[in-house]
């Protein structure tokens, strides 16, 4: 009986760095894969082209930065004649419209005790 669990032993003993050596190759698999990983990329890299140089960039015209140029038109409203429309139907013939310019929507005046972010704008 002796021999029998000696042998049983060495049995498990035996078997028992099968336990360890599978985490371990995975392990080194996954280190391997990481760097394919990171060399790849290092090869993409080395073929991307070079940044451009400072001459290279664009800059501000002779005159200075331009002005922004801000204006109202009115909106197109769609026909209310019943027919059914599709995006590629088009609302209107745009070679024959005419830009109409709209007036500057209307701004809010500020006034003191009726503004606030939290709500009614009211004393603290």
């Amino acid at each position: 009986m002796n021999a029998d669990v000696t042998q049983t032993a060495m049995d498990l003993a035996a078997r028992d760095h099968l336990v360890g050596l599978a985490p371990l190759i995975i392990g080194l698999l996954i280190v391997c894969a990481l760097i394919a990983a990171v060399w790849l990329g290092i090869r993409v890299k080395n073929r991307e082209p070079e940044p451009p140089e400072p001459e290279d960039q664009p800059h501000l015209p002779e005159e200075g930065p331009t002005d922004e140029i801000v204006a109202n038109r009115e909106p197109d409203e769609m026909p209310r004649d019943g027919v059914r429309r599709l995006p590629h139907d088009g609302v209107h013939d745009t070679g024959d419209r005419e830009d109409h310019p709209g007036e500057p929507p209307r701004r809010k005046k500020w006034e003191p005790g009726q503004s606030g972010s939290f709500g009614s704008g009211g004393p603290g």
